[in-house]
């Protein structure tokens, strides 16, 4: 038998979360059952929306249940295929999560072409990050050519891809991202035109010097502090795309300072799910993994080995020590 190694959530946080939360299991495989495709997972996404998923409260997705294996991406091999539509050596994406094979009825799977875009690369730049930039920026900022497009996170997967899109409607893109190094890699490598480093100080200051006419569009993964900064800095009816909250996701509460202004600003703001938008998945995937065979969309990745690094690399996610996308290569 074959051995799968697994990382369970074993409890949930208390605030911070902590290693003490997942659990190493190794189970044996079952035997494949008909109409069964059997996948190896080559990489594991990692993501902070699972951070969210690990607390038992209200949210768009049910919790994570615990003594379960951890909700994820991942993208591998047909291996063993007792299904007609599937054989040995589909690269496929699917939501197997934290382990090291996958067993499905094919349902829950999506061939991929490992060849003309590397295979880690369909859990980033051409997977759920990229399609979430692509949806944000073109269905609720929609932005026209010249205005003034801001992305917090714009060193990460989703923000990336976000500014490199909004460069190719013709827009100002400015990033907000943490530190000189990746500040350097937003406008020297993904062509924005700025970039604010919150760690270095007032970043309502370093938007105003950034986006002299101000922001007309705002694609957030960050809140707290950061998007009272950008409020302070915001357009009359510009439109901001509520991706993510990461300063928040550790249960402290990061209310705005100044929620007036989006009154004052008649700003239109939309939280979104992209799972809930499945139809336009289809354009969105051609039109990244187009891009990214061309080598006109950039993306980078930090990359961790073996299934067991996962835990930890995952918090370190949630505190920005990730550069670029964070994925477990797992074999």
């Amino acid at each position: 038998m074959t051995i799968n190694r697994q990382i369970l959530l074993v409890s949930r946080p208390k605030g911070e979360a902590t290693l003490d939360n997942f659990h190493l299991a190794a189970p044996e495989l079952p035997e494949l059952g008909d109409g069964q495709v059997l996948v190896r997972n080559f990489y594991l996404s990692l993501d902070p929306y699972m951070r969210g998923r690990m607390n038992d409260t209200k949210s768009y997705a049910p919790p994570q249940p615990l003594d379960a294996v951890m909700v994820g991406a991942t993208v591998g091999e047909v291996i063993e295929s007792r299904h007609p539509d599937w054989q040995p050596g589909d690269a496929v994406t699917a939501m197997f999560g934290w382990q090291e094979y996958g067993i499905s009825d094919g349902s829950n799977l999506r061939r991929v072409d490992a060849v003309r875009v590397p295979m880690s690369v369909y859990l980033g730049a051409a997977g759920m990050p990229g399609v979430t930039a692509w949806y944000g920026l073109n269905k609720i900022i929609a932005p026209k050519a010249g205005e003034t497009v801001a992305v917090s996170a714009a060193s990460g997967a989703v923000g990336s891809v976000v500014g490199q899109l909004a460069k190719r409607m013709g827009c100002r893109v400015v990033g907000i991202a943490g530190g000189p190094q990746k500040c350097a890699y937003v406008t020297e490598t993904l062509g924005f035109d700025a970039c604010v480093d919150y760690k270095a100080g007032n970043v309502y200051e370093a938007l105003r010097a950034a986006a002299p006419d101000g922001i007309d569009g705002y694609f957030e993964n960050v809140g707290g502090a950061v998007f009272d900064a950008v409020l302070g800095n915001i357009n009359a009816h510009s439109r901001i795309a509520l991706c993510g909250m990461i300063a928040g996701y550790d249960g402290q509460p990061a209310p705005l300072k100044y929620p007036a202004l989006l009154l004052t600003n008649r700003v239109r703001l939309e939280g979104f799910i992209v799972t809930e938008h499945l139809d336009i998945w289809p354009q969105a995937l051609t039109e990244l993994t187009d891009a990214i065979a061309a080598g006109e969309l950039h993306y980078r990745e930090t990359m961790t080995q073996g299934l067991e690094s996962a835990p930890a690399a995952f918090l370190g996610l949630l505190k920005g020590e990730n550069f670029g996308k964070q994925i477990v290569r797992l074999v």
